[in-house]
């Protein structure tokens, strides 16, 4: 009776979650106006036509949603499809962790209003919490993940608010409070989980045509990343982020080849083409809505493109030889990369000026727009009238004192979050993956006939995906059978 309840704990604990949101949803939830049938000139009728029905912001917003949207289904899942006996795992707990985060995020935010924004807020959630999955992937199971999910999201949602509405940093992609929190939780978590020997595992690595799944992810991200970093942003705004996105990431892969062939004397790594062409997404997604000029994103990418591939070729074997386990290497494509976004939006909210803003400065930077003693400070843009109840009069050099304390906070709460999560999901009854089953799929899943991954034990390790050298090949031994494998034979 034990072992069965043992088998289906994860099933059970899945359906009390879900009945649980149910019931929040139910008591709590309620349509916005915008998508409310009761509301006047929400109908198509001619006798309801209105003013509404023409401007439902659904129309204007849902293609960035969407785009965001496939970012965090089918970019996250494919791109971490690399590991050779891992696949269904890696796109099918990233679905199941998105589909939890999607509803857990909105009732934590208490956005009861079911309209866009708010979707799209969720989905932000989704990406922090699946970049976490990305450092300890393979060696958790799918309750801890649930577990991950719970027990990050409240942390983060609390990070985010206290930095955006209490400091009031400006952070429009998401570079400090999505993509610095998630990596630097997950990283936190896993050094807490991780015990000696963790690292030297012969399934951490990769396949050939592993190499090209997760290439459709990192396509599928590269495309989509402009709508990231732009789809919160308004009006202009909304303009720059697309174009500084554009082109810090198209700098930042020129780079990325680049300094790849350099560092790999002439030939190129698959591990940095996946990840590293993607950092510049990250590094100017803070600024990405603010006057950096095209130069500024080009230079922001091509650094970007250089910090990330350094990570994967040099830093992550230091860090992998002091156990800190992190098998996408999100240090190297979110951790590093958000830093130095959070840098730059230092840089570029102390240089902030009236004179090269207008009055978009206070849109930007809304404490920077004057305290007024009677109502709120009203301004016209080409978008509108525009109205700040709650200016603090604010100076550059106040706002980048704002910025960098909203990044250190933000990876203070990260740190410890981290680290305090790790500690809970070792609790026994979590269902540790046992150290012989990491980064394999049959110990959780029903597999095909073809599929041939094994319990293996290394005999000596020479590389993993986190530390650039993800193709070399290893003498294996097979644990129960205790018969050499050459995984060179096989493509590894």
């Amino acid at each position: 009776m034990a072992d069965t309840l043992a088998h289906k704990k994860f099933g059970i604990v899945a359906l009390l979650l879900e009945a649980v949101f149910i019931v929040l949803f139910g008591v709590f939830g309620k349509y916005h106006d915008e998508a409310d049938a009761a509301v006047w000139g929400n109908a198509t009728g001619q006798l309801k036509k209105s003013e509404i029905n023409a401007v439902n912001s659904i129309v204007q917003n849902y293609p960035m949603f969407q785009d965001v949207h496939g970012m965090m289904f089918i970019g996250f899942g494919f791109l971490m499809t690399f590991l050779k006996w891992y696949g269904f795992s890696s796109v099918g707990l990233n679905m199941m962790i998105a589909a939890l985060v999607i509803q857990w995020s909105m009732i934590i935010n208490g956005f009861f209003h079911l309209k866009h924004g708010n979707m799209l807020s969720a989905d932000f959630a989704c990406a922090t919490v699946l970049i976490s999955f990305g450092a300890l992937l393979g060696r958790i199971s799918a309750l801890q993940c649930l577990a991950l999910a719970m027990i990050e999201i409240p942390i983060f949602v609390a990070n985010e608010y206290v930095g955006l509405n209490k400091f009031r940093a400006v952070d429009m992609g998401g570079s400090m409070f999505v993509h610095i929190f998630g990596a630097y939780f997950g990283i936190a978590a896993s050094r807490t989980m991780a015990k000696k020997g963790d690292g030297d595992n012969c399934n951490d690595g990769s396949r050939y045509h592993n190499d090209l799944f997760a290439m459709i992810g990192t396509i599928f991200l590269w495309l989509y990343w402009p709508s990231f970093n732009a789809g919160l942003a308004v009006g202009d705004d909304k303009h720059r982020a697309v174009i500084n996105t554009y082109l810090s990431l198209a700098a930042c892969t020129l780079m990325a080849f680049a300094v790849s062939s350099l560092f790999e004397k002439g030939k190129l790594e698959m591990v940095h083409i996946q990840n590293a062409t993607l950092a510049g997404g990250v590094a100017v997604g803070t600024v990405s809505d603010m006057m950096i000029k095209p130069y500024g994103a080009v230079i922001i990418g091509s650094l970007a493109g250089v910090l990330s591939v350094f990570g994967y070729a040099f830093l992550a074997k230091r860090l992998r030889a002091n156990n800190f386990l992190d098998t996408c290497g999100v240090n190297n494509l979110h951790g590093m990369p958000g830093i130095l976004a959070a840098l730059f939006g230092i840089l570029y909210s102390g240089l902030a000026s009236f004179d090269e803003y207008g009055y978009g400065l206070y849109q930007i930077f809304p404490a920077r727009a004057p305290k007024m003693a009677n109502g709120s400070f009203t301004f016209t843009l080409k978008d509108g009238e525009q109205a700040i109840a709650d200016g603090e009069g604010r100076t550059a050099g106040m706002q980048a004192a704002y910025q960098a304390a909203a990044a250190s906070m933000t990876l203070l709460c990260a740190i410890m979050g981290g680290l305090l999560t790790g500690f809970v999901l070792r609790l026994p009854f979590l269902d540790n993956v046992p150290t012989a089953d990491f980064f394999l799929d049959n110990p959780v899943w029903n597999v095909p006939e073809d599929y041939d991954g094994k319990q293996h034990r290394p005999k000596r390790r020479e590389g993993s995906r986190a530390s650039g050298d993800a193709g070399a090949a290893s003498a294996l031994i097979a644990a129960g059978d205790g018969k050499q494998r050459d995984e060179a034979e096989e493509g590894v």
